[in-house]
């Protein structure tokens, strides 16, 4: 074997990448590990060819060699696998959770994880039934009980010697408690301060609340991705985003969504405009029907227009729903919206479908970060998947390579647009 480059390819194995899947999240987990298998097959297969061409080998032969290489630097006795063939890692990490009938979690990791790259996924909003306990128990879970099963998982695995703990979470837990108003507490920030102290080196997250929230961490690093570009690649589908298309005005649902939607305006090179809301904040919203808007002013121009608004997440849905009919009102031809954290809280489905059968609004564009089953069945839900820029960004942690163009997204929007 005279390949001393090819032997240390990172995309073979055997990898020190693991992936633990908390209950809730094990959905998310599998959609990554999906697009992980693929990127590392797609890698080893073109680094097999451009080092089979370089040092003019059989790309079997080379195969075989690195294989035997792993085999021989594996620490088991017992070796698996192809001789001649790839590999493929294995990720999932062997996990028993046990669900006490008093609301207390256990987690016991089942194969030896000691000096591994452990990825912790946690979906906290997944409350659909959950079979729980090798099947003997269905239970749904609400954000306390994930965010208690994530700790509780978080100490399994480093009392089993994982070398670096990283967690992944779609939503980050109580990320609307990022700041004071009162006497009250910062929830966002203790939490981060918990799992800090808890030996968590990394969070990976999608389009946090606030980023109040990462400014809070001192050791912990948190990476927050944004869906931007696979929400516009679905919204290429449903209107013509070239100069001679169709007229787009985006629409800043609030004060607080002007950067993001200044961001779609400027990738999108369309106007911004935006709804102006007075609130009466002694007021708590409980469905969507109920909101705590006294007034509301829209700043630009939408009439013959489709109007296009983004925002981060979408609880009971009430605010948007306002929001919808007030640009319908103004005439809007159509209403666009795009929730990177589509909760539907309550009855929000229920509510949003019958504005749907009013004609309110044409589509609204979210993401697989949070898991539904019934949403799906609406023709006017679109589900963008953002698992592969997850999958994504988990190789290239592990493997100490940049993360430059996929925090920022905007050269290949640009692109994106540009194909229009």
């Amino acid at each position: 074997m005279n390949y001393p480059g090819v032997l240390r390819m990172p995309y073979s194995e055997p990898t020190k990448l693991a992936v633990v899947a908390c209950p809730g999240g094990e959905h998310f987990a599998n959609e990554v590990i999906t697009h992980l298998r693929h990127m590392y097959k797609h890698r080893f297969n073109l680094k097999r060819d451009v080092i089979s061409k370089r040092y003019d080998t059989d790309k079997d032969d080379l195969v075989r060699d690195i294989n035997l290489y792993n085999d021989l630097h594996t620490s088991d006795l017992c070796v698996r696998g192809h001789v001649k063939k790839y590999r493929a890692p294995k990720f999932f990490v062997d996990t028993e959770f046990t669900y006490f009938m008093n609301g207390e979690f256990k987690t016991e990791i089942k194969e030896c994880i000691r000096g591994r790259d452990v990825f912790i996924f946690q979906d906290v909003e997944n409350h659909q039934e959950l079979t729980l306990n090798g099947g003997k128990n269905k239970q749904v879970l609400s954000i306390n009980d994930h965010v208690m099963s994530l700790l509780v998982t978080i100490d399994a695995v480093r009392q089993a010697g994982a070398s670096d703990i990283s967690l992944v979470l779609p939503v980050y837990p109580y990320s609307r408690q990022h700041k004071k108003k009162g006497r009250e507490g910062l929830t966002a920030s203790l939490l981060g301060h918990i799992y800090e102290n808890m030996g968590v080196s990394r969070i990976i997250t999608l389009d946090i609340h606030s980023r109040e929230i990462e400014n809070s961490f001192s050791k912990a690093i948190i990476e927050n991705l944004h869906a931007s570009y696979q929400i516009i690649r679905e919204l290429t589908k449903l209107v013509n985003l070239s100069a001679d298309g169709d007229d787009l005005v985006v629409v800043s649902p609030d004060t607080g969504a002007v950067d993001r939607n200044k961001f779609y305006s400027t990738g999108l090179k369309k106007p911004l405009a935006m709804i102006y809301k007075v609130r009466d904040y002694s007021q708590v919203t409980q469905n969507a029907k109920t909101t705590n808007i006294v007034s509301i002013k829209l700043l630009g121009d939408v009439k013959g227009k489709v109007a296009f608004l983004a925002d981060d997440m979408l609880g009971t849905g009430g605010t948007l729903l306002k929001a919808m009919e007030f640009l319908k009102e103004q005439g809007a031809t159509k209403v666009i919206a795009a929730i990177s954290l589509p909760f539907f809280n309550g009855n929000a489905i229920a509510q949003f479908n019958e504005a749907y059968e009013k004609g309110l609004f044409y589509r609204i564009i979210g993401t697989n970060a949070v898991y539904h089953e019934e949403l799906l069945k609406y023709e006017w839900y679109i589900n963008s998947n953002v698992s592969g820029l997850f999958a994504n960004v988990i190789i290239r942690i592990h493997h100490n390579q940049s993360l430059s163009d996929l925090l920022d997204n905007r050269s290949i929007i640009e692109k994106l647009v540009k194909k229009e």
